[in-house]
């Protein structure tokens, strides 16, 4: 038996350290600074402590060393940044719902709020402790977007809410469907492309620039995903449609390599859009009130949500009012949901929204990271697949707040009232950090010394 090359060896310096006391320590300052906020709107809003200060800091802390226990020992080359910016991002929402609850006497949303994230947080943690492999997935592909399919299906036999079926309420509890659906799209996309990638890429009719696959390949996914979107026009559920169709574009361009498809899908969502627009009454209105947000008030009726929200973010400047002191509440029932970011551009400021949207795009980026660290295309697509989820959140969300673009009603991840949200959100943040435990760890050595190449992933493995 020849020895060992110097290829083969482990070098010691590859080692990664696990850094889970930086996971503390960021953890530790991601809790002061929410207790600090809440502390903040109560010295505001009525010139004393909050009664329950004390008590709210030691159940934020204990959940956050609870996680951080089973993060340590369950995944301990996880990346160290995901779950305290998950905490303070929670954390901050809280804030802001409980700062608003103040203004609003007759409503209090916080402490609803409080169990769904408390709920979130234990999912997070079954599924840190019950997966040990994310490839396991990948079996199960086609069952998730069955199920994911029979979710968005189910609020079609429930009333509308605000204009949209997306709610089902039962027993005094409602919660959105769609909001898990897309957790299991995302398993199914990225399960169908890694299986079929190469036939993806190099298969089918070439069309002027544009490689495209057979229709063996290709058909089911596209399928799956005009049937989604079909669902949710039909619920009037446009922000969530959006989301799917920007996944399914997304996907594929990471799964081929192909810019081609990013113009495509550039050009469908632009003309899927404006036929909405034209014939969905309640997209219209919208979109009316994006093109001149001011006309309710040159009509004398008052300001409209998306003017009021714009006057909270000129109040706020560049300091914000302060915590506690801004007059956001003035947008109404969806100050706490779909506008609860102009609180915060208001009474934070253009420098704490920064803050945010930064808080937003290192999440998003380091589960960029964790992904593509992976040899595993089911782990790279699934990761990337659940990031981008995140980033098209927050895109559209944002710029329906901001003015961007017309407002779809969707919940800011962790910010916003919403209890599907908060949950689906903290179960999106288990799997990265699953993700990117198995893509920091380093490759096992055996005695001799030679490098013990993983096992291959098993591809086109689904069921």
């Amino acid at each position: 038996m020849t020895a060992p090359s110097a290829a083969d060896t482990f070098p010691p310096e590859l080692r990664l350290p696990k850094r889970r006391g930086v996971e503390l320590f960021l953890l530790v300052g991601a809790v002061v600074v929410v207790v600090l906020g809440y502390v903040a709107v109560g010295l505001a809003r009525t010139g004393t402590l909050p009664p329950d200060a004390a008590r709210y800091a030691a159940g934020l802390g204990l959940l956050a060393l609870l996680t951080h226990l089973v993060v340590r020992f369950r995944a301990p080359y996880a990346d160290p940044l995901l779950l305290p910016i998950a905490v303070l991002l929670n954390g901050l929402g809280l804030v802001l719902i409980y700062r608003l609850d103040l203004a609003t006497p007759g409503s209090r949303a916080a402490p609803a709020q409080l169990v769904w994230s408390t709920l979130g947080v234990g999912l997070f943690l079954v599924v840190v402790l019950v997966l040990r492999d994310h490839r396991v997935l990948q079996r199960y592909a086609y069952l998730s977007m069955a199920a994911a399919l029979v979710l968005m299906l189910v609020p079609i036999l429930f009333p509308p809410v605000n204009g949209a079926k997306i709610w089902v309420r039962a027993a005094g509890l409602s919660f959105q469907p769609a909001e898990f659906a897309k957790i299991l799209l995302a398993l199914f996309f990225a399960a169908h492309l890694a299986a079929n990638r190469n036939a993806l890429a190099y298969t089918g009719r070439r069309v002027w620039r544009l490689q495209l696959p057979t229709g063996r390949v290709l058909g089911p996914i596209v399928a799956v995903w005009l049937l989604s979107v079909g669902v949710l026009v039909l619920e009037r559920d446009l922000g969530t449609s959006l989301l799917f169709f920007g996944l399914f574009v997304i996907m594929l361009y990471v799964a081929t390599g192909r810019i081609g498809w990013i113009a495509v899908g550039l050009l469908l969502a632009s003309a899927g859009a404006a036929a909405v627009a034209l014939f969905e009454p309640h997209v219209h209105a919208r979109v009316t009130d994006w093109l001149n947000p001011y006309a309710t008030i040159e009509a004398g009726l008052g300001p409209s949500q998306l003017a009021q929200s714009l006057f909270a973010f000129a109040a706020g400047g560049t300091l914000g009012t302060g915590l506690g002191l801004g007059h956001s509440v003035l947008i109404g029932f969806a100050a706490r949901s779909d506008f609860i970011l102009a609180t915060a551009g208001e009474e934070l400021g253009l420098s704490g929204l920064t803050a945010i949207f930064l808080l937003y795009a290192l999440l998003v980026a380091r589960g960029y990271r964790a992904g593509l660290s992976l040899p595993s295309p089911f782990g790279r697509l699934f990761a990337i697949g659940l990031a981008s989820i995140l980033a098209l959140q927050v895109f559209v969300i944002a710029g329906g707040v901001m003015g961007l673009i017309p407002l779809t009603g969707m919940a800011m991840p962790f910010l916003a009232q919403g209890g599907s949200s908060v949950v689906t959100n903290w179960i999106i943040v288990a799997l990265l950090i699953r993700i990117s435990d198995s893509a920091r760890r380093p490759l096992p050595v055996v005695e001799t010394g030679v490098i013990a190449r993983p096992e291959a992933p098993v591809e086109g493995t689904v069921k």
